[in-house]
């Protein structure tokens, strides 16, 4: 495909951002990495059978507003943002172990200004009640109490307030996005971002 070393993949939460990154990665024989693992905001706000919700997460969304939640959440990837760019110039260097970086840290008005060859981004979309039925499907709504269901409530409303931010930047910047709901297998949501990645990469000078 060309001579592409990295594809960016940008999203809210809940849009399929890991589990398509990881196909498309497997297709590439690239290393796919998430931006959360470079530093972590304060993640999901429900139980797993493994993990409690820790205190602090619990009050950050319990306490803050959706607009303070949205400039909680701004501020930790405009800082997370010169990491973000160092490694994706590093793996767009030729003979290097190409990268699939998914995020929602991955900030159009950042991307669009890359001057980085052999990228390509492309951003992920839901509909709102396809983002609800699977935030509330991983923190087991129904079943929960109704302390728990607020925060997930208030995990929901950012969630759904971040993306209409981030393609109201993806379509005035005229870049890419891929419906990730819809209906579409993982495999059929892959094949149209290596589709989008492919005609949109950047040639090496």
């Amino acid at each position: 495909m060309c001579d592409l070393r990295v594809v960016l993949i940008g999203g809210t939460s809940n849009t399929g951002k890991s589990t398509v990154a990881e196909v498309v990665a497997g297709r590439l024989g690239f290393e796919h990495r998430s931006t959360d693992g470079l530093a972590r905001h304060p993640g999901r706000p429900w139980r797993t059978p493994d993990r409690e919700v820790p205190p602090h997460v619990a009050e950050h969304y319990a306490t803050l507003t959706t607009d303070e939640l949205i400039a909680s959440v701004l501020a930790h990837y405009e800082h997370l943002w010169p990491r973000i760019e160092e490694l994706i110039t590093d793996r767009a260097r030729p003979g290097g172990p190409g990268l699939v970086l998914e995020g929602s840290a991955l900030l159009p008005e950042r991307v669009a200004r890359l001057t980085v060859p052999r990228t390509a981004a492309v951003w992920l979309t839901a509909d709102d009640a396809v983002l609800r039925g699977r935030v509330r499907a991983a923190g087991r709504y129904e079943e929960a109490m109704a302390g728990e269901r607020l925060l997930m409530d208030r995990f929901l409303a950012r969630t759904v307030r971040y993306q209409e931010l981030t393609l109201a930047a993806v379509d005035a910047l005229g870049l890419d996005r891929v419906d990730g709901g819809g209906g579409r297998t993982v495999a059929e949501v892959a094949d149209a971002v290596l589709a989008v990645a492919g005609a949109q990469a950047r040639p090496a000078p």
